[in-house]
This record gives structure tokens, C-alpha cells and sequence, in this order.
């Protein structure tokens, strides 16, 4: 590199000078320098349309064009003379001398690296020279990705840095989208940390957190430079395959020996405050939590203080009891039944048992004869009262076509006896029992069958265990005249039991899909599979609790999904078992 003395005349800011478009800047501070002792620290210029293009050096340069229109001459500047064409080198020496002065504005950094781009730099190399980092030259290029009028707003100082910031993050039609909000005087254009939001949906969520390999999700990934972040841009994609890798991190801690993994709904917080330590061996649980940000957090060793309560009162007998049963996997969290629930299960099992017994009456014959030799029951003799917990299981049985039907033969039998309209039948008292006998002398042999098959079946009890002993005999099935209703649904509320029937119903891979949504959402799709709405196939489905003889939930073969914690009734009950019966409920 050669120093000359060259004419002001001969020089001009070079069009490699990263402000050569800006107008003049404010010399006031170097000019009175420059007039008593001229320029000392030689231009950096180059050969350039027939003239000496000035890379580096502007200010001095302007302030000798100010002493020369004062004074009429200046002394000729030494120059240092680069290279003829080398546009990166002299890009680079004017930003470094800019640097050197005072920091450069983003876009005109920003231009200036994408000049250094175009003459074949890397990323690295601009990053070395100017003493950045890649990450920072990154950022600065990423203000290519605006359209030309934002980054006209910006250079105008009309928008702030980080809202141009957020916006590299933003498509081409969602820049103008929020262009138009930004012009309309009538609207609020989204800024700072808003506009992130408003891009976004409300929600981002990082790669960091996923469970699944980056290399499965095939939807798009939004690179937020300034954040140093990778964003999910199919949110729905990455709920997918999130889920897909709960149910095999909570596969894979079972197998570990721990007694249940709990995965809670999303959202939903775990409070160790609310829970008792306790070690694997002695029945500790997992519980994993998902925030709405897809971040998962595994909380082992845990039970609830309740459970932890119980526990050592039973002093691990009924653990041990239950490993027995279920093999030598260790106890999971059973599906339970609430208190109303199983009244709900009682009446219409016994609606459905009802009017099968009204089809055999040789068999009503020899149950009254038993109840006759041993007393049990509601042998008084009396009708069961149908006693409902609650209004809408009353309306459920009173829309059920077994006790609709029932009521209908039962009202034909009565008529037999020409006593309907009066007192009941079965009142206990002697003048009665003559009248009631009398009136059945004058009857067939048949009907007085008849009446004594309807009252045998109005006298079973509820929820007893003659009821599951004749449904099996009679091979009763209640899916002829029962379907799953709205009250079924609104009673199932423990999450345990939603999960095992969503396997049931959907399938295990739907259930571990969708092994941390709501239990509304899990409940949803049941709905949804039993009507084949939503693209579902419709399939058939009678819970077991509704069987002769009766079945747990999840006791049928099908895989169940531990979700989350019990929600529903805070007094939950197991499924009512056999005499002698210790499968109470179904492992899940």
C-alpha cells in the first residue's frame, strides 16, 4: 500500500464506504485541528472512476472541503492507496475504521455484511475480521429477511430494536399484515415484547424441549437469532410426537420397578408440599408434568399424603396382597368407582337383570324359593326402592329402556290381580294377604307364575351379589337396552379410569397420544368412537362394569395408560367384587 499526497480535488467518498449515501456529518470537533495542523493520519482511498475513492476517512475528508471553502486552499492529504478493485478489503476497512470511531447503525452494518457476502466472505471470516461472534453477523443479515418499507421505518428510527427484531421472525405476509396495522391510525400495531405474542400465537415452544429426536418432526422450525432459540412452528406436530414419547418415558420408568407414573395434565402443577416422600421400594410414585411450553419435569418418589397415610396404617399388607394378584409387576394405580358411580352401575344392572327375569320365570320360581329358605335381600317381602344419589341419575333410570319396559309388564301383572289402583300389594298385613290370596285363587297357574316372577324381580336389592350370580346364569346383556349417557360420563371422573376406558374404546395408541390432555378431551374422543363422529369408526363398547358377571375396567386385555391423579368423588369406592373375589379393580 502506497502514501501520496493527493488534491482534494482528485478525491471522493468511495462507494465502498459504508456511509457514503449519508449526508455530511458534523466535523466541528476535528476542524479546528485540521486548520492549523492539516490532516495527519493518512485517507485509506483507491482508484476509482478516474478519481480516489475515499474508504476510510470520511470525516477528515469533509473537513478539509470546510477549511478549503473558508480559507481558499488546503494542503494536499497523504493518502494510503489500496489495490484498484478489491471491493471486500476496502468494505472492510471503511466499516473497521467506523468501528474503530463509533459503533454503525444496524442496517448500515447490515448492508455493509451483505456487500462482503456478495464479494465471497463467509460468516467466520466477517465475524474474525470485525472481532464478533458468527451469531452476531447472523443477526445482522438477518435484517435481510424485512421488507424494504419496515426496514426503511427502521432506519427512520420510526420502529425500535426489538420490534425489528421480532419481526426478522416473521413471514413476508405476516410483515404485512403488520404493516397495514401499523399505517391505520385506527389500529394498534403489536411492538416489543407484543409482537413476539402476536407472531407466535401466544405460544412458543423450543426445540430444547423436546423428548422426540429433532430429526422426526417434519414441520417447519423458526430460527430466532437474537433469542439464540429454535421454535416449533407445527405446535400441533410437536404435541403429537411429545405425547408419543411420554407414553414411552412412562413405559420405561415402569419397567424400572417404580409402582405408577403419573402423567399430569398440561398445565397442571406438582406440589411437593401435597405429597410425602417415599422411596421406590416402599411404593413410591412418579408424577411428570408438562407445561404449556412442552417443558417436561419428572418428580420421582412421591405419594400423596393420603396415600402415604394409609400406607402405614395397612403396613404394606395390601401391597403385598395385590402383587400377588397382578404377578410379580408391582402395584399400579387401579381405576376406582365412586359412591355414586356405583349406584348408577347398581340400578340400571338391576333394570337390565330385571327384564330377563321376566323371561324365566322358572328360574324367578326357584330364586323366591331360596330366598324363601334363607332369608337375604329384600325378601320381606318388598319392592327395591331404586333410592337415586342424585337427580340426574334418577332422570338416567327413568329414560332407560330396561325400566321402562320393566314398568310396562310389571303395570300388566298388577292389572292381573285388579288391584293396581289400590294399596300396594305388598304391604304387610293380614287382612291383605287374604284379599291378594283370594284374588290369586281365581287365577290360571300361569299368571299367578307371572305375578310371582314380576315380584321376585322387583324384590332383588340393588347392587347385591344375587344380581351379578342370576345375570351370569342368564348370560344378561345390557347393551340391548343401555348405551353409555351423558350422566355415565359427567360420574367417571377419576383420571385413572378415563385412561383405561380411552384404551378400551380407542385403542392403546390413541390412549398414549393422548396421555396428558384433559379428561374432558380423553372423554371427547370415547364420545366421539361410540357415535363415529369426528372421522372416528364407530365402535361398540359396553364397560365391563355393565357385564355378567362384572369387570373391572382395563381387566378385558386391553392396555391401559395411567394418566394423572384422581379428580372426581373424594370418597372413591373399588368395583364391588364376588363373594371371595380379591380382583377389585384392573392394573393400569
Amino acid at each position: 500500500m502506497l502514501i501520496e499526497h493527493i488534491p482534494l480535488s482528485k478525491l471522493k467518498i468511495s462507494v465502498c464506504n459504508i456511509r457514503h449515501r449519508e449526508p455530511p456529518p458534523d466535523v466541528s470537533d476535528i476542524l479546528p485541528s485540521i486548520k492549523e495542523r492539516g490532516v495527519l493520519l493518512p485517507l485509506i482511498a483507491r482508484p476509482e472512476d478516474g478519481k480516489f475513492g475515499v474508504v476510510a476517512g470520511r470525516r477528515r475528508y469533509f473537513a478539509l472541503k470546510a477549511v478549503k471553502q473558508d480559507t481558499g486552499a488546503v494542503d494536499d492529504p497523504p493518502c494510503a492507496i489500496m489495490a484498484e478493485g478489491d471491493d471486500a478489503a476496502a468494505i472492510e476497512a471503511s466499516l473497521l475504521e467506523n468501528l474503530a470511531r463509533r459503533n454503525p447503525e444496524p442496517m448500515t452494518e447490515h448492508l455493509s455484511f451483505v456487500r462482503l457476502i456478495k464479494e465471497g466472505k463467509t460468516v467466520e471470516q466477517i465475524a474474525a475480521t470485525f472481532a464478533l461472534t458468527a451469531t452476531q453477523v447472523r443477526q445482522r443479515l438477518a435484517l435481510g429477511n424485512l421488507v424494504p418499507k419496515i426496514r426503511a421505518l427502521y432506519t427512520a428510527g420510526e420502529i425500535d430494536d426489538l420490534t425489528v427484531r421480532h419481526l426478522t421472525l416473521a413471514s413476508v405476509s405476516q410483515q404485512r399484515k403488520w404493516l397495514r396495522l401499523f399505517a391505520d391510525p385506527d389500529q394498534s400495531a403489536p411492538c416489543g415484547a407484543y409482537l413476539r405474542q402476536w407472531l407466535l400465537g401466544g405460544q412458543e415452544i423450543s426445540t430444547e424441549v423436546a423428548l422426540f429426536p429433532l430429526k422426526d418432526y417434519t414441520g417447519q422450525i423458526i430460527e430466532d437469532l437474537f433469542g439464540k432459540e429454535r421454535l416449533f412452528a407445527d405446535l400441533d406436530l410437536f404435541w403429537a410426537l411429545q405425547n408419543r414419547a411420554l407414553a414411552a418415558k412412562r413405559e420405561t420408568l415402569l419397567k424400572a420397578g417404580w409402582t405408577a407414573v403419573e402423567v399430569l395434565e398440561i398445565g397442571q402443577r406438582f406440589s411437593p408440599w401435597e405429597h410425602v416422600r417415599t422411596p421406590k421400594k416402599k411404593g413410591g410414585k412418579v408424577f411428570i408434568t408438562v407445561s404449556h411450553q412442552g417443558e417436561v419435569e419428572i418428580h420421582d418418589g412421591w405419594l400423596s399424603q393420603k396415600e402415604a397415610r394409609k400406607r402405614a396404617k395397612a403396613e404394606d399388607s395390601e401391597t403385598r396382597k395385590l402383587s400377588d394378584t397382578v404377578g410379580n409387576d408391582a402395584a399400579v394405580r387401579h381405576p376406582t368407582i365412586t359412591q355414586a358411580m356405583q349406584n348408577y352401575l347398581d340400578l340400571h344392572r338391576l333394570a337390565a337383570l330385571r327384564l330377563a327375569l321376566i323371561a324365566h320365570p322358572d328360574v324367578a320360581f326357584r330364586l323366591a324359593v331360596a330366598h324363601m329358605i334363607a332369608a337375604s335381600g329384600n325378601w320381606a317381602v318388598k319392592s327395591d326402592e331404586q333410592r337415586a344419589r342424585s337427580e340426574a341419575i334418577r332422570a338416567s333410570l327413568a329414560n332407560s329402556l330396561a325400566q321402562r319396559a320393566f314398568e310396562t309388564a310389571a303395570g300388566a301383572v298388577s292389572a292381573l290381580l285388579d288391584l293396581a289402583q289400590d294399596e300396594d300389594i305388598a304391604r304387610a298385613d293380614e287382612d291383605r294377604t287374604v284379599t291378594v290370596f283370594t284374588c290369586l285363587l281365581a287365577l290360571s297357574n300361569e299368571d299367578v307364575l307371572r305375578i310371582a316372577t314380576c315380584r321376585m324381580a322387583e324384590t332383588v336389592a340393588a347392587g347385591s351379589g344375587v344380581v351379578d350370580a342370576v345375570g351370569a346364569h342368564l348370560a344378561v346383556d345390557a347393551s340391548s337396552h343401555w348405551k353409555p349417557d351423558d350422566t355415565f360420563f359427567a360420574l367417571v371422573r377419576d383420571r385413572a379410569t378415563v385412561g383405561a376406558m380411552l384404551s378400551e374404546v380407542a385403542g392403546p395408541t390413541v390412549a398414549r397420544a393422548n396421555i396428558a390432555e384433559k379428561t374432558r378431551t380423553q372423554k371427547q374422543i370415547i364420545r366421539d368412537c361410540l357415535a363415529g363422529a369426528n372421522g372416528r369408526a364407530q365402535v361398540e363398547w359396553t364397560p365391563g362394569w355393565m357385564a355378567f358377571p362384572f369387570r373391572p375396567v382395563g381387566a378385558d386385555g386391553a392396555e391401559a395408560v395411567a394418566p394423572a391423579g384422581n379428580t372426581g368423588d373424594p370418597q372413591p369406592v373399588a368395583a364391588r367384587p364376588e363373594a371371595g373375589d380379591t380382583s377389585v379393580a384392573a392394573p393400569v
